[in-house]
């Protein structure tokens, strides 16, 4: 027992003693330096990188140390980075400073192979959940892309969040410890952190501002100048650029130990941070720019109805609502759009339908009273007709020489419809399509490039990709995911958009998928509001593509921008502004549509589907496809009956196109509404003609006629339809006409008189029904009613009587010829 005793005690002090070495190890600092502080530091030890803002002095393997001029080192792979003068001797010492540096290096950030698809991090990150008590605010960082010298000037405001009040502290930044991002994965690894932590590298030391006690809910606004030569920047590239709140009592700061000894920053007195990118390109800077083009998406969820008001001058189509109006007018989106894009490198992408509804509204229009509805007369007059008048003029001026690409008609559903089984309604798309550019072209005066689809999402597999070569769509925009060239250049085609041909004879134009990602995710208001959403996303996106072109800093590639399709205004500054600043710094250069297009690279598809469900959640179902099917045939047998069928079908038509649209995806109840509502009318437009019931008529003499009524609910004449009266009894009382033909003008009843011949009194039961006379298919519900037969003349029922005994005798003669074989 006591050695048992003994035996077990001395395994729990051993497992101890792990646990403790283990624990030890975990905690002690890690990352490119031992210890971060914005005095000076001396030190020794292996392996460390050096960053001077100051003196430091260091030797052995290699020191960590930052001061704000002078350094000089001395040891084994050393690495010195610096706007100051640098000195290094010894094994490889390396020294840097911001000059033409213009390819990829080895980076020590964090790095992921993930594009993010936001600007900050989420509230949390693996090991560092951080909630700090004052939010921080940028309002300004200029200039966006540092050149050469001169000062970094931000602007912002801090707010105390928490429920105490919070001591005095400063305001200082910080450039990331490891330099310029090398990687588009880096990028987003860096913003996804929410903890300060060393790789933020330490605050430059003197260009801090103080900032007084703020009482709970307090706010107060900032201003920090930083001169260039004190950020340290190593060349061209994008940083990571952390603006923090540190308590100003002393509180959070210490010593670290590690390969060398110093003092430091720790982050217990950390009050509050922002993090950002900081975009250099030296002057001097030769990086191949990016042939980047750019879509300027002129795009809006359906608003037109099926049906439509006639009038003794005109035919007024019917709007869902008048929101419209607003946009088109002053200030509105699309007429701000319209504005913004003139003049800029850009290539427009319009949907026909909305040059539909323009026109239609420049003309004349009816705003329904409950959308959806199906009596044309149930809506008011619009009240947008001059504000799309100038939206049309001002949009005919912005793309006159411009390269101008004309959506398939209402921007289809690529992906729904080839997933959920669209193919009957390709021909009615095709044809809507074609007719669809010859309006936008003589409206605008223009000819447009067509033939070109866009996936919602950029999704491409063989299902789509077949669909469009249905809808006669030579090129597909595709994200890039599930397409894959023989000649990439990027794994796994982070930036290397451009198009690919696949086989079947279509070519798909991959685009920059996380730059999409983050219009997509990001929608910063245009107004004052906005500009801190604004700021962050125009950082983003200017590190997004320098990253890219430093990625083969020698190599002519294609970048391809697709924002949102209904882009906010506030994200179509940002894009514009990015475009102008990366093209005045060197490394974007604008190109057109078509010549990112040329020389397509041999390619293929991935083959798998990797969309999230999410996704696919948005698809239209299949159902409402098989709806608007039906429809699609119902409106064939609705113009067989009509006077003047083309107005009516061009209208319908395009709704049924507009059923269909991308546009609906994410509002799935206006979908559906809207697709009833085009139901509803062709349901009311076929049922309005039809046959008025009656009970009984009585027919008196051997000849008569009996009236039958037909009611003709349409806006339009009544043509190409027959009357057919068969009788149960035709011995007794017969048609004398096999058809009648049916004449109505619109909105009136009209009584046909149908013909009969009676043989015999008594009751008949006659069944009237209608047919279209090009196919001879009925319409309508029959309409069942009875004839009572009175006063047949004598000579007609001994005619009769004697027919009826001529037909017995036959009979048995023929019997008794057939007895007596």
């Amino acid at each position: 027992m006591g050695r048992g005793g003994t035996y077990g005690r001395t395994v729990v002090a051993t497992v101890t003693t792990i646990l403790v070495a283990i624990t030890s190890v975990l905690s002690a600092p890690t990352g490119p330096a031992a210890t971060a502080s914005p005095a000076h530091r001396h030190g020794s030890g292996g392996g460390a990188v050096a960053r001077g803002l100051g003196h430091g002095h260091g030797s052995g393997g290699g020191v960590t140390g930052r001061g704000p001029a002078h350094r000089h080192e001395s040891g084994g792979g050393a690495v010195t980075r610096g706007l100051g003068h640098g000195h290094g001797s010894g094994g490889g010492a390396i020294t840097r400073g911001l000059a033409a540096s213009g390819g990829p290096r080895g980076s020590t950030a964090a790095r992921s192979p993930a594009h993010s698809r936001g600007l900050h991090g989420a509230a949390t990150a693996p090991g560092s959940a951080q909630r700090y008590p004052v939010s921080v605010e940028l309002a300004s960082l200029s200039p966006a892309v540092i050149r050469q010298g001169g000062e970094l000037r931000i602007s912002g405001r801090v707010t105390n969040t928490s429920a105490r009040r919070v001591g005095p502290a400063r305001i200082g930044v910080r450039i990331g410890a490891a330099g310029a991002i090398d990687t588009r994965g880096g990028l987003a690894a860096v913003t996804h952190r929410t903890s300060l932590t060393r790789s933020d590298g330490p605050e430059v030391p003197g260009r801090t501002v103080r900032l007084a006690a703020l009482p709970t809910g307090a706010e107060r606004g900032f201003r920090l100048t930083v001169p260039v030569p004190d950020l340290e920047l190593d060349g061209a590239g994008a940083y990571a650029l952390t603006v923090s709140v540190i308590r100003s009592d002393g509180t959070g700061t210490g010593t670290g130990t590690g390969a060398g000894t110093g003092t430091g920053t720790g982050t217990g007195g950390v009050l509050g941070l922002t993090r950002t990118q900081l975009s250099a390109y030296p002057d001097a800077t030769r990086l191949e720019p990016l042939r980047t083009t750019v879509l300027w998406p002129v795009v809006d969820t359906p608003r037109m109805e099926a049906l439509t008001l006639r009038t003794p001058d005109s035919v007024l189509p019917v709007f869902r609502d008048d929101e419209l109006t607003a946009a088109f007018g002053p200030g509105g989106r699309l007429r701000r759009l319209v504005e913004m894009g003139t003049g800029q490198p850009v290539t427009w992408v319009l949907d026909p339908d909305l040059i539909v509804h323009a026109r239609a509204m420049a003309a004349g229009y009816r705003v329904a009273r409950t959308p959806g509805g199906s009596h044309p007369r149930e809506a008011t007059e619009g009240t947008g007709g001059e504000a799309a008048a100038e939206w049309l003029a001002a949009l005919r001026k912005a793309v006159r020489g411009r390269e101008v690409i004309a959506l398939p008609y209402a921007d289809p559903d690529l992906v729904s419809l080839a997933r959920g089984g669209g193919a009957p309604l390709a021909g009615l798309l095709r044809s809507a399509s074609r007719a669809g550019r010859s309006v936008v072209d003589r409206a605008l005066g223009i000819r447009t490039r067509a033939g070109v689809g866009w996936p919602a999402g950029g999704e491409l597999d063989d299902g789509i990709a077949r669909y469009a070569k249905l809808l006669g769509l030579g090129t597909v925009l595709a994200s890039g995911a599930g397409v894959t060239s023989s000649g990439q250049l990027v794994s796994e085609g982070a930036t290397d958009d451009g198009a690919v041909a696949l086989d079947g004879g279509t070519t798909a134009l991959r685009y920059d998928a996380a730059i999409a990602s983050l219009l997509l995710a990001v929608h910063p208001a245009e107004g004052a509001a906005g500009a801190p959403a604004r700021l962050l996303l125009r950082q983003r996106l200017l590190a997004e593509t320098l990253t890219a072109a430093r990625e083969l800093p020698n190599a002519r590639r294609d970048l391809v921008v697709v924002p949102p399709r209904r882009m906010p205004l506030g994200t179509a500054r940002v894009l514009l502004t990015v475009v102008a600043e990366g093209r005045k710094a060197g490394w974007l250069e604008p190109a057109r549509f078509a010549a990112a297009l040329r020389k397509p690279t041999a390619g293929r598809l991935r083959g798998s589907d990797g969309h999230p469900p999410a996704r696919h959640a948005s698809e239209l179902p299949s159902a409402r496809l098989a709806a608007v099917d039906r429809d699609r045939r119902r409106l064939r047998a609705l113009t067989k009956v009509l006077s003047d069928a083309r107005v009516t079908a061009a209208s319908v038509r395009a709704a049924l196109a507009r059923s269909v649209a991308t546009g609906w995806r994410g509002d799935p109840a206006g979908a559906a509404s809207y697709q009833r509502g085009v139901s509803r009318y062709l349901t009311a437009s076929i049922t309005s003609v039809r046959l008025v019931p009656k009970s009984t008529v009585v027919v008196a003499g051997g000849s008569a006629t009996i009236p039958v009524t037909v009611d003709n609910g349409l806006q339009q004449d009544l043509t190409g339809v027959e009357l057919r009266v068969l009788s149960s009894r035709p011995e007794r009382l017969d048609a004398r006409e096999r058809a009648v033909p049916v004449r109505a003008s619109r909105a009136v009843s009209r009584t046909v008189r149908v013909r009969v011949k009676a043989y015999a009194n008594g009751p008949v039961r006659l069944t009237a029904q209608l047919y279209t006379t090009a196919d001879g298919r009925p319409w309508g519900a029959p309409m069942t009613f009875r004839a009572d037969v009175r006063s047949v003349p004598s000579g007609a029922v001994i005619f009769v009587l004697g027919g009826t005994a001529l037909i017995v005798l036959t009979a048995a003669f023929r019997l008794r010829r057939t007895r007596g074989r």
